[in-house]
């Protein structure tokens, strides 16, 4: 084996996994990350009726993940035969078990819509399409009974939904910034951090939920441990690099100079981590409790983490062992 870096090859001709994966990687986040808090939230304060928190986590979680899903299927080289991938199963691949997750996962928080928009769902057929509220009932006796059941089992694969994006690009082996065991835990604390700053930003501009409800107040509080994790983990990442193989000490370049270490720093640590600590604490309280705060620090979260996604995806397919 020949330990030299490549700069310009990665899989065979240059990057191969472009924006659409890191948007996709962002998205799939984002949806198990809101999901996730939503219903901790959920269970934790024993809410029975659905709040605007629930609905935004709720709605945000399923139409995120269907565009992720259109983010992925668009970049495969035969996009009309991705049919053949929800047929054909390989359990020794984590794309096919990841798959066959995004199977359950999806119908799952659909499931959660109903419950969340339940009432709203049928004061709507009552008036319109009124041949659908009959089925719907049908459907929610069904489902009602099952609800403690169905949440237990939403929350357990939307985090795996978070940790499977991790997992699928850290067995790239040859890799040495992707293939640790660090990046499934990073990409679910940032998948939490991206689901916390979307339903916090759904619920208020589309559920006039205010900035400084009990719910929001909760989810500004998880925020910020959240937050000093993925610092953590990112550190834990550079640090194994420099501390590693030639190969794992030349990648950590990535990290120092050249159009990856600026989308780092100024994308990643600038806007995503910076800016909420900046408008949060250093700004001090009125500004910290502002609307236009609370909107640019949901944001930069958001921005912080794609960048965070497009870092790794790009530096870690440009940085690897020449075979």
């Amino acid at each position: 084996m020949n330990g030299a870096i490549n700069f310009t090859h990665t899989f065979s001709h240059g990057v191969e996994w472009g924006w659409p994966i890191a948007v996709y990687l962002l998205l799939a986040g984002m949806s198990g990350g809101a999901l996730v808090i939503a219903l901790l939230i959920k269970y934790y304060k024993k809410q029975k009726d659905s709040t605007p928190l629930f609905k935004a986590a709720s709605l945000l979680s399923l139409v995120t993940i269907l565009l992720g899903m259109v983010c992925l299927v668009a970049d495969l080289e035969r996009p009309l035969l991705f049919w053949k991938i929800l047929i054909n199963y390989n359990w020794t691949s984590v794309m096919s078990v990841g798959v066959a997750a995004l199977c359950i996962y999806i119908p799952l928080s659909f499931i959660m819509c109903l419950y969340a928009f339940e009432k709203e769902l049928f004061a709507f057929f009552e008036n319109n399409l009124k041949f659908v509220k009959p089925i719907l009932a049908i459907v929610m006796k069904i489902l009602n009974p099952l609800c403690p059941f169905l949440i237990a089992l939403c929350l357990i694969f939307a985090v795996t939904i978070c940790a499977y994006t991790g997992f699928l690009i850290s067995v790239l082996v040859r890799f040495p910034i992707l293939n640790t065991a660090i990046l499934p835990a990073l990409f679910v604390a940032s998948g939490l951090s991206a689901g916390i700053g979307g339903s916090s930003l759904t619920a208020t501009l589309f559920f006039k939920e205010n900035h400084h409800s009990n719910d929001l107040k909760t989810l500004h509080t998880i925020e910020w441990p959240i937050m000093w994790a993925e610092i953590l983990l990112i550190a834990m990442l550079f640090v194994s690099l420099i501390i590693g193989s030639d190969v794992q000490k030349a990648a950590s370049i990535a990290f120092q100079s050249g159009i990856y270490a600026k989308l780092f720093w100024f994308g990643v640590v600038g806007v995503g981590f910076c800016v909420p600590i900046v408008l949060n604490f250093l700004l001090g309280k009125k500004t910290a409790s502002s609307l236009v705060t609370f909107y640019l620090s949901g944001f930069a979260s958001i921005i912080g983490v794609l960048m965070l996604r497009m870092f790794i995806l790009y530096a870690g397919q440009t940085y690897h062992i020449n075979i």
